[in-house]
């Protein structure tokens, strides 16, 4: 990228780095690839990847496109003694480039604690006071700084957290779910939305009257989802959504992505779980070492000869229909 927005927590970028990366956006591409944000072919190669057959671009662009994304953290070096320790940054992310569809679902697939949450983080315009964010992020075609994600959260853009503990362990979850209110006019119509949400995924209106620690696991999920479609967001963000949950949970909980996606929003799924995410997904973005180093529709997984990068085929080598096989070697 020619020009990249750098945003520490509380600040955004200036007017002319805003308008620069503007025009970078408009700009021509390289000869070889897509135009940024222009028409392009499923087989033509532009953001770092390719299409699954049914993807869609209202307007030539992506609902979300992140581009040369980067976060660090200063932190004091802990080799040093205690009181003379100097700040250091250190960088956990660096140049990840992702981009999802309407109508799909993109899962961002690596091992566990590898820091694929911060991803989320970035886009959902959250970190930490000690966190510097630089990269450009797109929603919607409109180019976004921090401030602009920060208005979209919740409004746009909505999150599944991997934690059950976000939800208020001394509120009843309908008034959780349908959140706060303007005045008796919009009560009215949140408590009708939440009424039509929680008959959409099951939840008998009794759970309402219910605190999180009387929900089953399965219930609490669906009503984390609850939550994040209240204010009919463009994109959900899917951050490990079904840890501890048995297999029938999980896969009606991924189900419940993929109706939402068919419905026209999409969606980033965060997972370790690659079984699970190539049952739903409709590309896979492959993480590790902090960056994407493939993104590719989940057809390629079918065989590993159109994976292109090492730690891809180790993934499909992996799966236990391939044997558990791990760096071409036969696991125990």
């Amino acid at each position: 990228m020619d020009e990249l927005i750098s945003n520490t927590v509380g600040e955004t970028a200036a007017t002319d780095a805003v308008a620069s990366a503007h025009a970078h956006a408009a700009g021509a591409a390289p000869a070889a690839a897509a135009p940024a944000h222009g028409p392009h072919a499923d087989a033509q190669e532009h953001h770092h990847h390719t299409h699954a057959a049914h993807s869609v671009h209202p307007g030539h662009h992506h609902l979300l496109t992140c581009e040369g994304l980067s976060v660090s953290f200063r932190m004091y070096d802990d080799a040093a003694p205690f009181f003379r320790a100097r700040q250091r940054d250190v960088q956990v992310i660096h140049d990840l480039s992702i981009s999802v569809h309407q109508g799909e679902i993109v899962a961002v697939v690596g091992a566990s604690g590898s820091g694929k949450t911060l991803v989320a983080d970035a886009v959902l315009g959250l970190s930490d006071p000690n966190a510097t964010v630089e990269g450009t992020i797109w929603f919607d075609g409109d180019l976004q700084d921090a401030a602009g994600l920060a208005a979209l959260r919740g409004h746009g853009i909505s999150l599944v957290p991997q934690s059950v503990d976000h939800l208020d362990p001394l509120m009843k979850v309908g008034r959780q779910v349908e959140g706060w209110a303007a005045d008796a006019a919009d009560a009215q119509r949140r408590a009708r939305r939440r009424c039509e949400l929680f008959a959409r995924y099951g939840l008998d209106e009794e759970v309402a009257g219910l605190y999180p620690h009387q929900l089953s696991g399965g219930m609490a999920r669906r009503v984390l989802l609850c939550c994040a479609l209240m204010d009919e967001p463009r994109l959900i963000v899917a951050d490990e959504p079904t840890p501890g949950m048995d297999l029938e949970l999980a896969v009606r909980a991924m189900d419940d992505l993929r109706a939402f996606a068919d419905g026209g929003g999409g969606v980033m799924l965060i997972t370790h779980d690659i079984e699970l995410a190539l049952r739903v997904a409709d590309r896979v973005a492959v993480f590790k070492d902090g960056t994407v180093v493939e993104e590719t529709a989940v057809s390629s997984f079918a065989d590993p000869s159109l994976l292109r990068h090492p730690f891809s085929r180790e993934l499909w080598h992996a799966l236990p229909e391939h044997g558990l096989r791990v760096g071409g070697e036969e696991s125990c």
